[in-house]
């Protein structure tokens, strides 16, 4: 009996684990997506255009994607938990500055802090998720995760527009940054760190990374991730400058925005668990980059809201469908001891792609308008789908692995 109940807790224990940790996620995304269709109005009323507006933008993706892969190394050397709650209160502290900002400079200059913040908190929380999850189980437990840092994302820029066009723009950050404070407390008393992995399994820098640079899924997963998240940086910096050129208000941008994430969040749990059915992930990958691109091509020619939220909520259920397959494919694919480095590589592929686009697209938007802006940018992700097939080679199991099954 007592055998039994030890074993029970344990099936129990990664489950509590992956909830405490979903509930974060949903809250911290949730507060840092209200910001994202506020600040690039905010910035225009403080007489930012369109090329500055990217900037900002890729001032937070440049610092998140620089910092991941350091933040990934610390979290396998010191653990989780001091990447995790640093991340969290500089999450917190940038919302609170955005609120007293009074130029497009120093929005700049904030969003370098929000950067560093991200960096240190999204891979570590996803590495996290895959240490406490059973190898079997990681596809499912990816879709739970990613539902729910999508869920966040759903209602969040939806509350962000309505709190917006209700107290103004600024008073949104505060309200964003006391969420994610709230969310430090609950991780400092309810997320313990998991197990450290024995020292023999730690690999030095420079090995791992040649280790990864061979790891031919790994590296077509980062392709993927780079290409997508170029594609969704000009979603989420332009969209709100888009849908204002068409004489629609800050709640209306909510609205797109808030169709894109919930069709995103409804998919992850769905795809989370076929992807742990089916042999071969890849496949949804190469669904879910092929409509991707489509849906991206298609916001070049809608006029109007509903048209926008439709193409939105394509674009989110694609995303879902591919992401949750990169995340299990992912952490499947490399070790433990090295899982840190390699979700630090992840995310630096999400924001290297999301700063390259808004870096870049704001003069194809200034100078070209914005159809041809998501038509050339639909072009990329189709360019992303081909490198990725080219790339991809499905790790045939072994023998051994074969008389195991």
């Amino acid at each position: 009996m007592t055998s039994s109940s030890a074993g029970g807790a344990e099936e129990q224990r990664p489950g509590k684990l992956l909830l405490i940790a979903c509930i974060i996620s949903f809250v911290c995304f949730f507060g840092s997506y209200m910001r994202i269709p506020v600040v690039p109005l905010f910035a225009a009323s403080l007489g930012a255009d369109s090329v500055q507006v990217g900037f900002i933008n890729a001032a937070f993706m440049l610092m998140a994607g620089v910092l991941s892969i350091p933040s990934g190394i610390v979290s396998d050397r010191l653990g989780r938990r001091v990447p995790l709650l640093g991340g969290m209160l500089l999450l917190s502290a940038s919302s609170f500055l955005l609120h007293w900002c009074r130029s497009p400079l120093e929005m700049g200059v904030v969003y370098l802090l929000f950067g560093v913040g991200l960096s240190a908190f999204s891979p570590t929380l996803m590495s996290y998720v895959a240490d406490v999850t059973p190898q079997h189980l990681l596809g499912q437990a990816y879709g739970w995760y990613t539902m729910a840092v999508y869920g966040g994302m759903t209602v969040g820029p939806a509350a962000g527009g309505f709190l917006g066009k209700v107290l103004g723009l600024p008073q949104v950050f505060p309200v964003a940054g006391t969420l994610i404070l709230f969310m430090f407390f609950v991780a400092a008393f309810f997320l313990p760190a998991p197990p450290q992995h024995a020292a023999a399994e730690r690999q030095r820098l420079l090995p791992a990374l040649s280790a990864l640079r061979k790891n031919r899924p790994f590296l077509a997963c980062q392709v993927a991730t780079l290409g997508t998240c170029f594609g969704f940086g000009m979603f989420v910096t332009f969209m709100p400058l888009y849908i204002r050129s068409q004489g629609m208000d800050s709640g209306q941008v909510g609205l797109v925005f808030g169709a894109q994430a919930l069709a995103n969040a409804v998919s992850r749990l769905p795809s989370g668990r076929f992807s742990d059915r089916i042999a071969d992930r890849s496949i949804l990958v190469k669904g879910g980059l092929l409509f991707f691109a489509l849906a991206v091509a298609a916001f070049g020619v809608c006029r109007g809201l509903m048209p926008l939220m439709v193409s939105a909520a394509f674009m989110g259920i694609s995303m879902g469908v591919a992401f949750t397959a990169i995340g299990a494919l992912i952490a499947d694919s490399v070790p433990r001891a090295q899982r840190g480095l390699a979700m630090g590589c992840y995310n630096t592929c999400v924001y290297i792609g999301m700063m390259m686009s808004a870096g870049v697209m704001g003069g194809v938007v200034k100078h070209h308008g914005f159809p041809a802006a998501f038509f050339t940018t639909g072009s990329v992700g189709a360019a992303i789908l081909f490198m990725f097939i080219m790339l991809y080679r499905r790790r045939l199991p072994s023998a051994t692995e074969s008389s195991m099954l």
